[in-house]
């Protein structure tokens, strides 16, 4: 693999891999954050009738809100998981070329000793 089609797996794995994570960081902070606000026993009034489970206890949270902390917690895993099959891929790729440049440099140490 050439080095610049290297340097491209390596920008588009850092490209999904690094959003990924800063989305999985950002879904934890809301889920942490619901967790301090949200009611801990279904209220009807508000709208806070769908469960979910945070650190093991139980809150409850509006439609909208499952859907878009779900929305958020999936794109993210699915982004970061992208990114980091591709840093599998870049990695493999770049130990290749490593080893076959190791076997260059011992091929001329020993055409020229």
């Amino acid at each position: 693999m050439k080095a610049a089609q290297l340097a491209t797996l390596r920008f588009f794995a850092l490209f999904f891999l690094l959003p990924g994570l800063a989305g999985l960081i950002v879904s934890a902070m809301v889920s942490v954050h619901y967790l301090d606000i949200l009611p801990r026993s279904p209220d009807l009034e508000v709208g806070c009738v769908v469960p979910r489970s945070i650190h093991g206890i139980v809150v409850y949270q509006t439609e909208e809100e499952d859907r878009k902390l779900s929305l958020m917690e999936y794109s993210a895993v699915g982004i970061f998981a992208v990114g980091f099959g591709l840093s599998m891929v870049y990695l493999e790729q770049w130990s290749s070329v490593q080893q076959r440049l190791g076997e260059e440099d011992a091929e001329f140490v020993e055409h020229h000793t």
